[in-house]
Protein backbone atom coordinates (compact mmCIF):
# COMPACT_ATOMS: atom_id res chain seq x y z
CA UNK A 1 0.00 0.00 0.00
CA UNK A 2 2.92 2.08 0.59
CA UNK A 3 5.32 1.44 -2.13
CA UNK A 4 3.08 0.16 -5.39
CA UNK A 5 6.18 1.04 -7.38
CA UNK A 6 8.13 -1.75 -5.71
CA UNK A 7 5.48 -4.37 -7.03
CA UNK A 8 5.33 -2.63 -10.43
CA UNK A 9 9.08 -2.64 -10.84
CA UNK A 10 8.72 -6.56 -10.30
CA UNK A 11 6.36 -7.12 -12.76
CA UNK A 12 3.60 -8.77 -10.33
CA UNK A 13 0.25 -7.31 -8.92
CA UNK A 14 0.29 -6.03 -5.22
CA UNK A 15 -1.83 -8.58 -3.23
CA UNK A 16 -5.52 -6.98 -2.50
CA UNK A 17 -6.20 -8.88 0.39
CA UNK A 18 -4.53 -10.75 3.28
CA UNK A 19 -6.44 -13.34 5.57
CA UNK A 20 -5.11 -13.41 9.32
CA UNK A 21 -6.00 -16.39 11.32
CA UNK A 22 -5.68 -17.89 14.67
CA UNK A 23 -7.11 -18.04 18.44
CA UNK A 24 -8.55 -15.53 19.84
CA UNK A 25 -5.76 -12.72 21.26
CA UNK A 26 -2.79 -13.53 19.00
CA UNK A 27 -3.25 -9.94 17.39
CA UNK A 28 -5.14 -10.19 14.42
CA UNK A 29 -7.20 -7.29 15.02
CA UNK A 30 -4.56 -5.11 16.44
CA UNK A 31 -2.27 -6.12 13.42
CA UNK A 32 -5.04 -4.84 10.88
CA UNK A 33 -5.77 -1.65 12.99
CA UNK A 34 -1.51 -1.07 13.06
CA UNK A 35 -1.57 -0.92 9.48
CA UNK A 36 -4.49 1.28 8.68
CA UNK A 37 -2.58 3.69 10.92
CA UNK A 38 0.48 3.08 8.93
CA UNK A 39 -1.20 3.50 5.77
CA UNK A 40 -3.52 6.18 6.74
CA UNK A 41 -6.63 3.68 5.13
CA UNK A 42 -9.94 3.96 6.28
CA UNK A 43 -10.83 1.05 8.58
CA UNK A 44 -14.15 -0.60 8.05
CA UNK A 45 -14.76 -3.47 10.86
CA UNK A 46 -17.42 -5.55 9.46
CA UNK A 47 -20.01 -6.57 12.36
CA UNK A 48 -18.89 -9.07 14.94
CA UNK A 49 -21.31 -11.87 14.04
CA UNK A 50 -20.25 -13.81 16.99
CA UNK A 51 -22.64 -11.08 18.81
CA UNK A 52 -25.61 -12.25 16.91
CA UNK A 53 -24.99 -16.17 17.09
CA UNK A 54 -28.35 -16.76 18.70
CA UNK A 55 -30.46 -15.19 15.86
CA UNK A 56 -27.90 -15.98 13.26
CA UNK A 57 -30.92 -16.84 10.41
CA UNK A 58 -32.30 -13.90 10.72
CA UNK A 59 -29.37 -12.10 10.59
CA UNK A 60 -28.49 -13.73 7.38
CA UNK A 61 -31.38 -12.55 5.79
CA UNK A 62 -29.51 -9.40 5.39
CA UNK A 63 -26.04 -9.76 6.25
CA UNK A 64 -25.12 -10.41 1.96
CA UNK A 65 -26.52 -7.27 0.99
CA UNK A 66 -24.61 -5.64 4.18
CA UNK A 67 -21.31 -7.18 2.42
CA UNK A 68 -21.90 -5.77 -0.48
CA UNK A 69 -22.58 -2.57 0.61
CA UNK A 70 -19.79 -2.70 2.71
CA UNK A 71 -17.23 -3.10 -0.54
CA UNK A 72 -19.16 -0.70 -2.17
CA UNK A 73 -18.09 2.05 0.27
CA UNK A 74 -14.47 0.66 0.67
CA UNK A 75 -13.99 0.74 -2.96
CA UNK A 76 -15.00 4.32 -3.06
CA UNK A 77 -12.08 5.23 -0.67
CA UNK A 78 -8.51 5.70 -1.93
CA UNK A 79 -7.24 3.15 0.61
CA UNK A 80 -9.47 0.81 2.65
CA UNK A 81 -9.32 -2.28 4.90
CA UNK A 82 -12.48 -4.08 5.46
CA UNK A 83 -11.99 -5.95 8.63
CA UNK A 84 -13.97 -9.20 9.12
CA UNK A 85 -13.88 -10.71 12.74
CA UNK A 86 -14.70 -14.01 13.34
CA UNK A 87 -15.92 -14.87 9.40
CA UNK A 88 -15.96 -18.59 10.60
CA UNK A 89 -18.97 -18.30 12.71
CA UNK A 90 -20.82 -17.30 9.11
CA UNK A 91 -18.97 -20.11 7.58
CA UNK A 92 -18.96 -22.88 10.02
CA UNK A 93 -22.89 -22.13 10.34
CA UNK A 94 -25.44 -24.82 9.55
CA UNK A 95 -29.17 -25.03 9.79
CA UNK A 96 -32.15 -27.19 8.91
CA UNK A 97 -34.81 -24.69 10.36
CA UNK A 98 -36.90 -25.33 7.18
CA UNK A 99 -36.56 -21.02 6.31
CA UNK A 100 -33.53 -21.40 4.15
CA UNK A 101 -31.35 -21.01 6.70
CA UNK A 102 -28.35 -22.87 5.12
CA UNK A 103 -29.28 -20.87 1.83
CA UNK A 104 -28.49 -17.87 3.59
CA UNK A 105 -25.44 -18.98 4.84
CA UNK A 106 -24.16 -20.27 1.38
CA UNK A 107 -25.60 -16.99 -0.01
CA UNK A 108 -23.66 -14.68 2.63
CA UNK A 109 -20.43 -16.63 1.89
CA UNK A 110 -20.57 -16.46 -2.03
CA UNK A 111 -21.02 -12.80 -1.64
CA UNK A 112 -18.27 -12.45 0.62
CA UNK A 113 -15.81 -14.64 -1.67
CA UNK A 114 -16.93 -12.56 -4.71
CA UNK A 115 -16.47 -9.22 -3.13
CA UNK A 116 -13.06 -10.46 -2.21
CA UNK A 117 -12.88 -11.21 -6.11
CA UNK A 118 -13.40 -8.32 -6.80
CA UNK A 119 -16.90 -9.69 -8.63
CA UNK A 120 -19.88 -7.52 -8.68
CA UNK A 121 -22.72 -9.84 -8.26
CA UNK A 122 -26.24 -7.97 -8.54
Amino acid sequence: MLNPEKFVKLGIDPPKGVLCYGPPGTGKTLLARAVTNRTDACFIHVIEVNLFKSMLVKVLAWFANYVRFTFMMARSKKACIVFFDEVDVIGGARFDDGAGGDNEVQRTMLEIVNQLNGYLVE
